[in-house]
């Protein structure tokens, strides 16, 4: 009897040291891929589904300048690449991978000008501490932005969340 539950608690530990594994494999993909990959900041809509059993995030949309030659193509998919520290989108060309493409629409109403925003799907969850307020709550006048590490294949993923006033530089919010 002894013997046999020496065995389970082996492969109990076994089982336990395999799951830790893949974990710290994945933050270790994700924390690579912070320190090599591109960033840069993105405009953000936020969206509230105000559902009690959310959680403690913000669920945003990402918004990038209309890719230039666009014209009335919204809907074209978009590669995201990170120029001065912000995120451009150009289209897709034919030799892009389906995996490094993102879709993007204008705005219902606005067309496809190329001085109008574009939302990429999808969007992006930023979780924030239980004791913060909603970040994405801001008085008339702040933008408010997220910087992204853009990864080889999938969605940008949230890094930090920042504020812009008017046309002034992106002020990181404080979080902690």
């Amino acid at each position: 009897m002894s013997r046999l539950l020496h065995r389970r608690w082996n492969r109990g530990v076994l089982l336990g040291l395999v799951q830790a594994g893949l974990l710290l494999s994945l933050g270790g993909q994700l924390l690579l891929d912070r320190a090599l990959r591109p960033r840069g900041w993105i405009r953000t809509e936020p969206v509230d589904p105000f559902l009690p059993i959310r959680g403690r995030y913000v669920n945003l949309r990402l918004l990038v300048p209309a890719p230039a030659g666009a014209g009335d193509r919204s809907g074209a998919p978009v590669v995201l690449r990170s120029e001065a520290g912000q995120v451009r989108a150009d289209l897709a060309g034919p030799g892009i991978p389906r995996s490094q493409r993102l879709a993007a629409w204008a705005p219902q109403g606005q067309g496809a000008r190329p001085d109008r925003l574009w939302r990429l799907a999808p969007g992006v969850a930023f979780f924030i501490p239980p004791d913060v307020d909603d970040p994405s709550r801001r008085p008339p006048g702040e933008q408010l932005w997220v910087e992204v590490t853009l990864p080889a294949e999938g969605p940008p993923r949230p890094i930090r969340l920042g504020v812009r006033k008017d046309e002034g530089p992106i002020l990181p919010l404080d979080l902690r």
